[in-house]
């Protein structure tokens, strides 16, 4: 059974559970600090192929099959996949998941596409819709940044702000089957458009949308920020981060002791010339599979609320002037011990 709490969010009694989680990165994520952690890393960023797109692909097939894997399960004994990525129709993930057989519905949420993959499959299984359904979600450096910005080989420059798009995927299997990690619930967030133009700075962009939905989480649970063990955003970067404490902070909540954003893990900025940090559908599924769940299984931290941040626009919305809206979904996680 599962209960509608407050105006956001839901509460599961029949718990789903995390069964099987994957990273896969490309060679910069390798070497960043979270690289030892990463389940497997790609050295060539075209991973045999002949585009950006048909990479990433690639990479999301190859965090599927792992995560699968290693939840012991076989491609049929998934009923549904929710998938997302980046760019224009989803093509990264048509190519990617194409050959799985497995039934699935396409997703776009930004950067934020983890979370709401995993929300949807969450709800699935707590549904009795499904045994086990995957969650995974892509992004990559190259095809990003053709979309979006300016192709890798026009060499642009980039202002502090800037993040720099993960190269990689990120898998798991929500499972009714017991695993070592639960969602007790999950917040679902609104597009929050504070007025922002700037697709450089989209840790501001986001910003606003991840306070808005870690305030709704608090409020629907009836919890505060000492009651999490960390509470992890997807991809605001330094800039972000500073803008959300501070938003959360005019409302009452003090996160300084407990917030940490996946953008800022999986690079060391200065070193990498990453600017603010990390960002992409990748970069919160990768430091999830890779440094989050692991602290969870070993009883580092029993609770984690799980934010992944996304910014709203196309390559028309942005050069048509239009505000780049933000949209954030919250994950409450809990280890099993």
């Amino acid at each position: 059974m599962t209960s509608i709490c407050g105006m956001q969010s839901l509460k599961f009694e029949n718990t789903p559970y995390l069964k099987g989680w994957a990273s896969v990165a490309g060679k910069k994520e390798g070497e960043g600090p979270l690289g030892n952690l990463i389940d497997q890393i790609i050295e060539d960023p075209y991973f045999g192929q002949e585009s950006w797109e048909l990479a990433e692909g690639r990479f999301m097939k190859q965090a599927a099959m792992l995560a699968i894997s290693k939840a012991d399960l076989h491609k049929k004994d998934i009923r549904y996949a929710f998938a997302g990525d980046l760019l224009e129709q989803n093509t990264a993930t048509f190519s990617g998941m194409k050959e799985l057989g497995i039934p699935l519905f396409g997703l776009f949420g930004a950067c934020s596409t983890v979370g709401e993959a995993m929300s949807l499959a969450a709800m699935s299984v707590a549904g009795g819709f499904a045994k086990h359904s995957l969650a995974i979600a892509s992004s990559h450096i190259g095809s990003a940044e053709k979309q979006f910005r300016f192709p890798l080989e026009y060499g642009n420059q980039r202002p502090l702000s800037a993040t720099w798009t993960v190269t990689g995927s990120g898998g798991f299997i929500v499972s009714k089957e017991i695993g070592p990690v639960k969602i007790q619930g999950i917040t679902t967030g609104k597009i929050v458009d504070y007025g922002m133009e700037d697709p450089m700075n989209m840790g501001a962009c986001m910003a606003p949308a991840a306070a808005e939905v870690i305030y709704q989480h608090f409020v629907d649970f009836g919890s505060k920020p000492e009651d999490y063990d960390a509470v992890y955003t997807g991809d605001l970067g330094e800039v972000g981060k500073k803008i959300l404490l501070h938003l959360l902070r005019e409302n009452g909540y003090d996160l300084s002791k407990v917030h940490g954003d996946c953008g800022i893990e999986i690079y060391e900025n200065e070193t990498q010339d990453t600017h603010s940090g990390g960002s992409g559908c990748a970069c919160s599924a990768v430091v999830l599979a890779s440094m989050i769940i692991p602290k969870l299984i070993d009883g580092t931290w029993k609770k984690v609320l799980f934010v992944p941040t996304g910014a709203l626009m196309s390559k028309t919305s942005f050069n048509e002037g239009e505000n780049v809206a933000g949209i954030a979904h919250a994950i409450f996680l809990e280890g099993v011990r």
